[in-house]
């Protein structure tokens, strides 16, 4: 036997899964830029408007009491899987959801199943839903939207 030092290889460690999270709802002020940020990237198209959105911001009756903002908060077993007939929403490995598309034949169940309403109705009734991709935390200019690491 060699008394020589040997390196033992170690097992890869796995990136901690990143979502969208709220940093700060206080300074959430309703402007609406992570909905246009989430509906551009969605729609691929500046004249789509917000349809394709899948988070929403929202008063809460005036300005004292300021505004929140609606988007999946990555459930364990999200409900609207459970219920969609075609696959078109499938769990994603670290929480919330995937939305193909091609395979959502619009029937609403999703929408319906979400028991914190985070999934819109677009104009051709199919849903909009956040896939926690982060890209509308880039946008938010109050520091209420993040894109980070979190707990599996």
């Amino acid at each position: 036997m060699s008394s020589g030092n040997f390196l033992i290889p170690c097992a890869k460690k796995r990136a901690m899964p990143k979502r969208l999270v709220i940093k700060d709802l206080e300074r959430c002020v309703g402007c609406g830029l992570c909905m246009y940020a989430c509906a551009r990237r969605s729609a691929k198209s500046p004249e789509i408007g917000i349809d394709r959105s899948g988070i929403l911001t929202t008063s809460l009756s005036g300005f004292e009491r300021g505004a929140t903002v609606i988007f999946c908060r990555a459930c364990e077993e999200p409900p609207c899987v459970q219920v969609c007939p075609t696959g078109a929403l499938t769990p994603r490995r670290d929480g919330g959801v995937s939305y193909k598309e091609e395979l959502c034949i619009g029937c609403g169940n999703c929408i319906r199943a979400c028991n914190i309403g985070a999934i819109f109705e677009r104009s051709d009734g199919k849903p909009a839903v956040c896939v926690h991709c982060g890209y509308c935390a880039k946008f938010c200019p109050h520091g209420v939207l993040a894109f980070e690491e979190v707990p599996a």
